[in-house]
């Protein structure tokens, strides 16, 4: 056994972006965490030029993010490392929850077979910074280390950044400016931009461990366990033998104190026994916090991931939330840069990531609030929930021990087209999209490995497609914007109940028939599917008129219209 050593990148001196008067850049990026990182992927994923400031030379330390869930492992196989990420990390379903040492509820995040990824993988955020940072450079991502942006000024068509380097300080602009930088934000206090919410009184000890156990790869969270009581305690397996501990401490703890071996060993002594040999990697003290910006677009600046919103730790909201601000954002903008669409656009990332942090914030707040209850009324209903869940299956649905993270269904945004037809199940617009299992030319493969590489459009037939059916697929190849016609081109995509050649037209085969399920088809039944991988319109019969139309709404042709 071994503490995880972290890597050093190197550092570059900037003579290259020194210039009088300050160059201009596209695109800008501040911070090299996950979500800075996936910006910058999925910005070289479509061609944009990126440039990524990071003040540090390394990736992060300590655990932090541990938990992805299944809709941050399908929006990083599109970027190219869900596949890594998986093999090395811990692969888990299954959450138990305890009362002392009784079990009162589990849950299982993927009861449905036919998903490519699972309902969640444990891996340390330093392991997915590394493997973001090679494919960033893979693509051709422009980062650098050691770059502190330490002033930025905003104009009405672009921002002006000032950034320290060990070879001295100079300034840069920027058409459009990505805030990563974190929790913290300095360039969100530079600003003076506002971020509200609650700061919860009570603290709890993290506690890297490494360690070989047989403890199953499952999410287990005590209350009021023998080894802590009157506490809680969190337990997740990740990669190379490490055990992430979370122990509540209450607010009265010394963090200095408690962060020290001598205090740490005890607990995790109680816990494990005093036979077990354990090495302690890394140790923190945190604070819940809920917390969001009012608004996550200022004019030429974009706040993504922690730097717009906070929430507790417990229900993996953080990084998760991260990754889908980045995955909503970056095909906007980059529609907006290529010119093929208004920047009113990214008005509706601001409306549709404030809405999914609000959610994720009421959420993060009742599993606080159920965590550590802070009046005796919130108190005895905890407790009397957990009493009854130990005999009554009612009560055991009650029990929040932190609700795990889920996708946001952005079904007010005004880049849908409403429904006119009647469809079941949960693919409306504005939900993310299931996955299923299928096939391509005889091979095996999943549904959202097609999709999500543009606007696309997807047709389930049981038949090959009447001439006038596939003209009018043919016939989608720009959607109206105002007085022009702007070069958008949803590729067309078929799924079919057997194998059918069409030419020129991709053709995946529904072998198992749990495409068209999810997605309530019978022939003719026609989706618009959204680059990030989200539904934005459906029919039950393909009109090419009604497609041009929503087509043009969900690049926000219409915002700002009469």
């Amino acid at each position: 056994m071994g503490a995880y050593t972290n890597p050093i990148y190197p550092y570059k001196a900037p003579a290259d972006l020194m210039s009088t008067p300050p160059q201009r850049k596209p695109l800008i990026i501040i911070g090299a965490g996950p979500v800075g990182l996936a910006a910058a992927i999925d910005a070289r994923l479509q061609g944009l030029d990126v440039l990524l400031f990071d003040d540090d030379k390394t990736v992060s330390v300590g655990s932090r993010a541990v938990c992805y869930a299944k809709r941050s492992l399908e929006i990083l196989d599109r970027l190219g490392i869900a596949e890594q990420a998986c093999n090395l990390g811990v692969s888990w379903n299954i959450g138990r929850t305890f009362l002392e040492e009784g079990e009162v509820y589990q849950f299982n995040l993927v009861p449905d077979a036919g998903h490519k990824r699972p309902g969640m993988i444990n891996l340390q955020q330093y392991h997915i910074e590394e493997m973001l940072i090679a494919r960033a450079l893979e693509l051709g991502a422009d980062i650098r280390w050691q770059h502190k942006v330490t002033a930025v000024t905003r104009h009405d068509d672009h921002a002006t950044l000032t950034v320290e380097t060990p070879d001295g300080t100079f300034g840069i602009e920027a058409d459009w400016l990505v805030v990563a930088d974190g929790a913290r934000s300095p360039i969100r206090r530079h600003l003076g931009l506002d971020i509200e919410g609650r700061v919860f009184q009570d603290r709890f000890l993290i506690a890297d461990v490494i360690m070989k156990a047989d403890y199953p790869a499952e999410r287990r969270f005590w209350f009021d366990p023998p080894f802590h009581p009157k506490q809680s305690v969190l337990l997740h397996k990740q990669s190379n033998n490490v055990w992430r501990i979370d122990f509540q401490l209450g607010w009265d703890a010394d963090p200095e104190e408690e962060k020290k071996p001598e205090k740490v060993i005890p607990r995790l002594q109680a816990m494990l026994g005093d036979d077990r040999p354990f090495e302690l990697e890394w140790v923190s003290i945190y604070t819940f916090q809920c917390r969001r910006m009012t608004d996550f677009r200022h004019g030429r600046v974009l706040f993504v991931g922690d730097a717009a919103h906070q929430v507790s730790p417990f229900g993996a909201r953080g990084a998760n939330s991260g990754f889908q601000d980045a995955d909503d954002l970056m095909w906007k903008l980059g529609l907006v840069i290529k010119g093929q669409a208004s920047d009113k656009l990214l008005d509706t990332y601001a409306h549709d990531r404030q809405f999914a942090a609000d959610e994720n914030i009421m959420n993060s707040t009742r599993s606080t609030d159920f965590i550590t209850p802070k009046s005796r009324t919130s108190r005895t209903f905890r407790n009397q929930v957990l009493a009854l869940a130990k005999h009554y299956p009612f009560a055991r649905k009650l029990v929040n021990s932190g609700r795990l993270s889920m996708p946001s269904f952005l079904t007010d945004s005004v880049l849908n087209t409403p429904d006119t037809d009647s469809f079941a199940g949960q693919m409306v617009p504005g939900a993310p999209m299931d996955d299923a299992p299928m096939q391509v030319n005889g091979q095996d493969a999943w549904l959202l490995d097609q999709v999500g590489k543009g606007f696309q459009v997807m047709l389930f037939v049981d038949a090959p497609p009447s001439p006038d059916v596939l003209a009018q697929l043919a016939s989608c190849g720009s959607a109206p914007l105002r007085a022009n016609v702007l070069p958008i081109k949803p590729s067309p995509l078929i799924v079919a109940s057997r194998p059918l050649n069409i030419p020129g037209v991709k053709v995946i085969v529904d072998s198992q028939g749990l495409v068209a399920k999810r997605y309530d088809a019978t022939p003719g039944t026609t989706y618009l599917l959204r680059p990030d991988q989200h539904v934005v319109a459906r029919w039950r019969t393909l009109d090419a008129a009604q497609l041009q139309a929503a087509l043009a709404r969900a690049i926000g042709g219409h915002i700002g219209q009469a």
